[in-house]
């Protein structure tokens, strides 16, 4: 199943692995250091694998963001349930700078919160994110996302924000 989601602006896709290098560069760049790659070229390569191979174990996943028009991917965005993950989580990476303050974060990852209460059937989701990312702290309370002081991250230094339910999805 590879579902494809639009909104006004963008088009969210199946990352493909034509997306590597977009990725690879992401990933090398300090940009990423919340995502602890630390310019380690393999662990790269598996997360890219990972983003790939979850489509293919689960149905769904998070989805390459492009702007309509464009098939270049500029993040991603969306569903992500590795089996160690202690929660569904929504989550997100933008790749271009040049996007900052754009809102496709926020309009890319509305939709995929939308997606997994309405379509994937979740009944919670949550985003963990480091404690000094603070552009997906700012992104997540821009959602609506609370920290949840209670919840356990897949790391102890990981803050947990749960995402309120989306107006008209009935649990």
């Amino acid at each position: 199943m590879s579902v494809t989601l639009q909104t006004p602006r963008l088009v969210m896709r199946r990352p493909q692995p034509g997306d590597w290098m977009v990725f690879h560069d992401f990933m090398m760049s300090d940009r990423a250091d919340a995502f602890g790659s630390n310019g380690d070229l393999g662990k790269i390569w598996r997360s890219f694998a990972a983003e790939l191979g979850h489509w293919e174990i689960f149905g769904y996943g998070m989805w390459a963001v492009t702007i309509r028009g464009d098939n270049d991917c500029v993040g991603l965005v969306g569903p992500w349930t590795p089996p160690d993950w202690p929660e569904t989580e929504i989550g997100w990476m933008m790749f271009d700078p040049k996007i900052e303050g754009t809102g496709i974060a926020s309009e890319s990852a509305t939709a995929a919160i939308k997606h997994a209460y309405d379509v994937l059937g979740w009944q919670t989701a949550v985003s963990y994110i480091g404690h000094t990312n603070a552009r997906s702290i700012k992104l997540a309370e821009k959602l609506g996302a609370k920290l949840d002081v209670n919840a356990k991250g897949p790391t102890p230094d990981t803050l947990v924000y749960r995402h309120p339910v989306p107006k008209g999805v009935i649990l």
